[in-house]
């Protein structure tokens, strides 16, 4: 069963989503934000590399080239119960603008103290996605399990 939009509220102020805002409730989601810090190719390493993202904004963005592929996190972190997994899927606006997430976003019952890690590609073939920290950039779908796993991930 899929949360709805007050039971996702009453979870998350029991400390299951941490920052919390109200406003970022959907009827059957949360929306999720972008954080701060993005890990990058670089020419030097095949290792990626932090890049801040602090100086960019909606007006000046960092701009995903056509292909480029990034690591990025969510500013909330997750404190799932037992009794609840989630999933996390990219807005519908971001995947019109050319972003594509790669599909590791789910989470099993247990997970906790973590943000969400969000792998990051640029189909655009000739102009750039625009990234910049706080942007909403999916949103998480919360299930509510049938039953208690015998082994959380915890």
């Amino acid at each position: 069963m899929i949360l709805a939009d007050w039971q996702i509220t009453a979870r998350c102020n029991g400390g299951m989503v941490t920052p919390f805002d109200p406003e970022l409730v959907n009827p059957a989601s949360l929306d999720v934000r972008l954080g701060d810090t993005l890990l990058i190719e670089s020419a030097e390493s095949p290792e990626l590399a932090p890049y801040p993202l602090h100086q960019h904004t909606q007006e000046n963005p960092y701009l995903l080239k056509p292909g480029q592929f990034v690591l990025a996190q969510t500013i909330e972190t997750f404190h799932l119960p037992d009794d609840i997994a989630a999933q996390f899927m990219l807005k519908s606006s971001r995947a019109r603008s050319g972003l594509e997430h790669l599909m590791a976003g789910y989470c099993d019952p247990g997970w906790h103290g973590s943000v969400l890690t969000l792998e990051l590609h640029s189909s655009r073939q000739l102009h750039p996605v625009a990234l910049w920290p706080g942007m909403k950039i999916g949103q998480m779908v919360f299930h509510q399990m049938a039953g208690i796993p015998q082994r959380s991930y915890a």
